[in-house]
């Protein structure tokens, strides 16, 4: 009997000419609807085989089940997912989130044709740098200004385009490395320039820097160490130091900064370098990333003297490493904000979110709570108001904590007769036993919510909540709770 029951079961083949199916194979394409049918009647086959399964679903049964794995799971890989980890620059999470301007912006330039390359005034050609070119001068104070797809790329066109062949002055305790292995020699090799260390780990001084000058020196490099810093017997040499050294010698001196900021945000105990600071101090290159402190899309910018800038303009791998017309209208936008400062606190998601006071994201968190205990809370599920640590993240000031709020969830994991029943599966069909089955539950829900277990409880920090996300996350929970 078992043998004819998997006979029974439906081909693949079959199954997508029935015509009950031609829509959702137009929506999610003939090949993805083929994988999903595929993992359905393999669940079928396993359930006959182990003896669980002796009646088959009919085919109208199988293909709502296949439609139904469909909706709950998209198509797009790249979805969104709601930020409860209290990290506001979580590099997996897709870093700074755009405000509502920045994002009207790039559904504007996105959504038709633009003058991305073309100088309205004249009806002739122009250049993609020209849309913030203006607005990156008036914030920095600086002579002129250009934007590529990253940091890391600004700080490889800075070096291939100024020190190609020459030797690039670098301190020891700042040959950094951030995220995916990305290194400051790796980074000077790559483009071109010859790297000598000055210094110790712990301290470099202007001397240092003076004896291994020579004919053969192009620049002068100095890193922002954001992702780590060194404490105790240290020294380091300043950038005013530094700018009269690559003045006397007629070059460049190129700062790696990091995260950009254009006012220092120490009230909230951040310690980040600040934009007007470097430039008056006399950097002559200053390259810094669009989508962390400063809260705009991916990017790297560089600011600085006008004849420097324009060799990097005018170098091949300029045109490898341009942004596109989104990253520009997101960039764009983003700096418009910042001519009012406290409106770019206020609207600039990432701003917004350092600046929010204890009381507000107390506030924030016991509205949330009461929502989720309201929906949600039945025994097995309890919802409390507790202090937490936040960070900025995205390797900006490392040391630095961010007091907040957060709600956490407990799980009664008791009465374990009831949820190994088919109906009592979560949502997702995660079977809910434990913390992490409820962390995993909530990753793979309809609004996914990543949160992170601690001390006995799943704590959802509230400082990276966005607007609209308490309703998801209460629709989330209210349907884990049905299900246990």
């Amino acid at each position: 009997m078992r043998q004819e029951l998997l006979r029974q079961i439906p081909k693949i083949d079959v199954l997508l000419e029935d015509e009950r199916l031609s829509r959702v194979i137009e929506r999610y394409g003939r090949t993805r609807t083929a994988d999903v049918l595929r993992a359905v009647t393999g669940e079928i086959r396993q359930a006959v085989l182990s003896g669980k399964e002796n009646n088959l679903p009919d085919v109208e049964t199988i293909l709502q089940t296949a439609q139904c794995r469909l909706e709950e799971n998209p198509a797009y890989s790249l979805r969104p997912v709601i930020n409860g980890t209290g990290i506001i620059l979580h590099t997996n999470l897709g870093r700074a989130p755009l405000s509502d301007r920045a994002l009207q912006a790039v559904k504007a330039a996105a959504g038709g044709y633009s003058n991305l390359e073309y100088r309205l005034d004249s009806g002739s050609r122009g250049s993609r740098h020209d849309h913030v070119t203006e607005i990156l001068r008036e914030l920095c104070g600086t002579e002129d200004a250009m934007v590529v797809n990253n940091n890391a790329a600004a700080v490889l066109l800075a070096l291939a385009a100024l020190a190609r062949g020459k030797e690039v002055l670098v301190s020891r305790g700042e040959l950094i490395e951030i995220g995916g292995s990305f290194r400051i020699p790796d980074v000077c090799e790559q483009g071109g320039a010859v790297l000598r260390e000055v210094g110790t780990t712990n301290r470099t001084r202007l001397s240092d820097y003076k004896g291994e000058l020579n004919e053969e020196t192009g620049a002068l490099f100095k890193a922002h160490t954001s992702n780590y810093r060194i404490v105790g017997f240290t020294e380091e040499t300043s950038l005013e130091e530094l700018s009269g050294l690559a003045r006397e010698n007629g070059i460049p001196l190129i700062y790696d900064m990091g995260s950009g900021l254009f006012e220092g945000l120490e009230r909230y105990g951040i310690e980040e370098p600040d934009i007007l600071h470097a430039q008056k101090a006399g950097a002559d290159v200053l390259t810094f990333s669009g989508d962390k402190l400063l809260g705009a899309a991916q990017a790297g910018l560089i600011v600085g003297r006008k004849k420097y800038i324009e060799k990097m303009k005018r170098h091949p791998l300029a045109r490898a490493l341009r942004v596109d017309k989104m990253t520009l209208a997101a960039l764009e936008a983003t700096l418009y904000e910042y001519r009012d400062r406290n409106q770019a606190r206020r609207e600039i998601p990432v701003l917004r979110m350092v600046s929010e006071s204890p009381e507000a994201l107390r506030k924030k968190a016991e509205e949330l709570c009461a929502r989720l205990k309201g929906s949600a809370g039945n025994g097995r599920l309890t919802f409390a108001v507790e202090p937490c640590q936040d960070r900025t993240g995205g390797g900006s000031a490392p040391l630095n904590v961010l007091e907040g709020y957060a709600v956490t969830v407990r799980l009664d994991a008791g009465r374990t007769e009831d949820i190994s029943a088919p109906e009592k599966k979560g949502i997702s069909g995660t079977d809910i036993h434990s913390l992490e089955d409820l962390e995993k539950a909530l990753r793979l829900a309809e609004f996914p919510l990543i949160g992170r277990i601690t001390q006995d409880r799943l704590w959802i920090s509230v400082r990276t909540l966005l607007a609209g996300n308490e309703e998801k996350i209460t629709e989330d929970f209210k349907k884990i709770s049905l299900s246990l």
